[in-house]
């Protein structure tokens, strides 16, 4: 098939263009941030006007490039562009509160039995935890696992992403952030250390699931991409401690290499959520023809340096981060972040072409206004100057 050329527009267009933009691209992710204080009603008078995430982006004249600006908060880390749906499964899915905290259970009735889990959004620091995983022993639940894992899929909603899309406006780059590995799959329905012993112990059943987890998504990345969609994110959460590259290669890497190879056909970028060490994976994320990753951490957070890794990697590898929760906790005057800034921009000049200036994650819920505008300040008064 013919490869498309990506048209994303603006700064940010062209740093997925691999093209040298005007100015240092700045996207940062204000999603539970903007969401803790807008629902525990501190926002700054000046902000009281925001709505969303997006408006706050606005506001501050920064750059989109985001895969949560469309998500809802309080439900799940990630998703809403796309519906899950199940053959042969019913899902069924009730709300309830505790101590002020929204739970959510999620009932999936087998053929042969029952699964569920629950979730938490624990409203003082606004954020989702799993308070009961799907599967709690896989020996003893395998038929169900395999069950809920054969029967789920997703479908695209083109609509949803096209009113995003519009609200971000053309030089905003609304980022599909619907996927995740095999791998992830498991960490999700398990938990990542019951996923380990899973691995090592019933490696053949295992790769069944991973293959029709593998073969379900890629479906929904060809919807995506076949439909417009320009930047799709794998939200694995990648980090060495629970995929370390023995797990990528053998668990992640058709996967990575299949999702790439679709996206590129039509135009598209690919893109894997990263999180904690990745020095271990960069060359091997790279050699899969993976456009990027979102948030790479560095010392003390993380394990190398961001110039480091771009070194490691292709001349085509993007890489978003910057801002760690460390930078906005201990940053504490107007100088101290002038200062942290000037020295990246210093150090990243050479791959102004492939970075973009971002939360290595999330901007925690602690941080004061005074720091945010601190660094879109920073990033104003030295974006031209390297």
């Amino acid at each position: 098939m013919l490869t498309l050329k990506l048209t994303a527009k603006g700064e940010a267009g062209k740093v997925l263009s691999l093209e040298a933009p005007s100015r240092f691209v700045y996207a940062p992710n204000y999603w539970q941030w903007f969401a803790h204080h807008k629902n525990h009603g501190i926002l700054r008078n000046e902000i009281r006007d925001c709505e969303t995430q997006l408006d706050l982006i606005k506001y501050l004249g920064l750059d989109v490039f985001s895969r949560n600006i469309y998500c809802k908060q309080d439900e799940y880390w990630f998703g809403g562009l796309c519906e899950e749906y199940f053959d042969g499964v019913e899902a069924v899915e009730s709300l309830s509160l505790e101590n002020g905290d929204k739970i959510t259970t999620r009932e999936y009735h087998c053929k042969s039995g029952k699964l569920s889990e629950e979730l938490r959004y624990v409203f003082k620091e606004s954020t989702v935890v799993q308070k009961k995983f799907l599967i709690t022993d896989y020996s003893e639940q395998a038929d169900l696992l395999e069950q809920f894992v054969a029967s789920r899929h997703w479908r695209y909603n083109p609509s949803k992403y096209e009113a995003i899309n519009q609200k971000a406006g053309e030089t905003g780059i609304v980022i599909a952030g619907e996927f995740f590995s095999p791998l992830k799959m498991l960490h999700l329905v398990m938990n990542p250390v019951q996923t380990v012993y899973f691995l090592l112990e019933q490696p053949e059943f295992a790769k069944r699931l991973l293959d029709l987890h593998e073969k379900a998504q890629l479906n929904l990345v060809n919807q995506c991409v076949s439909r417009g969609v320009k930047v799709i994110m794998s939200m694995d959460n990648l980090d060495t401690m629970f995929h370390p590259p023995s797990f990528v290669e053998e668990y992640s890497a058709s996967f990575y290499e299949k999702a790439s190879r679709l996206c590129h056909e039509y135009g598209a970028k690919f893109f894997i959520h990263a999180c904690g060490s990745q020095r271990d994976n960069l060359q091997l994320i790279s050699s899969y023809d993976v456009d990027g990753l979102e948030g790479v951490a560095f010392p003390p957070l993380g394990d190398i340096e961001l110039d480091e890794a771009m070194k490691l990697t292709s001349d085509k590898f993007i890489i978003t981060g910057g801002i760690s929760a460390m930078e906005t906790r201990d940053l504490k005057s107007r100088e101290a972040v002038f200062s942290y800034v000037e020295e990246l921009f210093r150090k990243m000049a050479p791959y102004k072409n492939r970075f973009i200036f971002s939360a290595s994650c999330n901007t925690s819920i602690d941080t004061s206004w005074d720091t945010i505008r601190h660094f879109r300040d920073a990033w104003l008064s030295f974006s031209y100057k390297y």
